[in-house]
């Protein structure tokens, strides 16, 4: 290096073009990580869930009491686990348990499947309380018309109820992209990891932890204004005249 940068905002944006490919790879693979481990843990925390939110009466046959009571232990077990543990010890636990039961994991796959459990568990809790945010009478009308329980929950409940967890499923995605830092620990080179290999060559850990901050803050800063788009476009028009207020105002 001919010319050594004086003071900190020098040294930030030398390390920042200096090592922009490694800063750019980071940022892809924490997207990747983020987005896909969302989608899929969302699918899955609505099937958990629907599971949890199923109703097992007196009435239920002995199959369906056996088979249903074990899938929502199961789920009541898995939630509980991926809720009350640390992300970075779930990821420690899942990279290293599979790959001594011999499944050659490598680091970002591993780092998708621990924020798809993670996440699953999250949603899963979000899921039944969007499913219970929907008045009850929708459900029984819709029994008492002869529907079957799986079609009214995915015809007339899922539908409404989606509109009240989708603010939740955006936090979730914010959250899960800061969480990514985490997945270091088993080698996936999101941000935080490619920031650490770009502050030690200078040993300028602080300028290089900064660039990762500015980087981590325009992702989310852009993602939760487009969710917020997202949300209005979805509520719909507030600007309306209720059919009742037009009929009075022209008699």
């Amino acid at each position: 290096m001919t010319n050594t940068p004086n003071g900190i905002l020098e040294w930030i944006w030398f390390i920042a073009t200096e090592y922009s490919d490694l800063f750019i790879t980071g940022t892809l693979i924490t997207l990747l990580v983020s987005v896909v481990g969302t989608i899929i843990g969302f699918i899955l925390g609505f099937v958990v869930g629907i599971v949890e939110d199923t109703k097992i009466t007196k009435d239920s046959s002995l199959p369906k009491k056996i088979i249903m009571g074990f899938f929502k232990g199961l789920c009541k077990i898995y939630v509980e686990i991926f809720r009350d543990t640390p992300m970075i010890v779930q990821a420690m636990i899942v990279y290293f348990a599979l790959r001594q039961a011999g499944a050659m994991i490598t680091p970002i796959p591993a780092g998708i499947l621990v924020t798809v459990l993670n996440t699953g568990a999250y949603m899963s809790e979000t899921v039944r309380a969007g499913i219970k945010s929907i008045d009850a009478g929708q459900r029984e009308g819709a029994l008492a018309l002869g529907m079957s329980p799986i079609s009214a929950m995915v015809t007339i409940i899922l539908p409404q109820a989606f509109k009240n967890i989708v603010p939740e499923m955006a936090n979730m995605f914010l959250t899960n992209l800061k969480m990514t830092s985490v997945l270091n620990v088993i080698g996936v080179k999101e941000l935080f990891l490619q920031a650490k290999t770009a502050g030690g060559t200078y040993y300028k850990y602080l300028e290089s932890y900064l660039v990762i901050a500015i980087i981590y803050f325009v992702l989310c800063f852009l993602f939760s204004r487009i969710f917020l788009l997202i949300e209005k476009k979805m509520a719909g028009k507030k600007e309306y005249t209720l059919a009742v207020e037009y009929m009075d105002n022209n008699e």
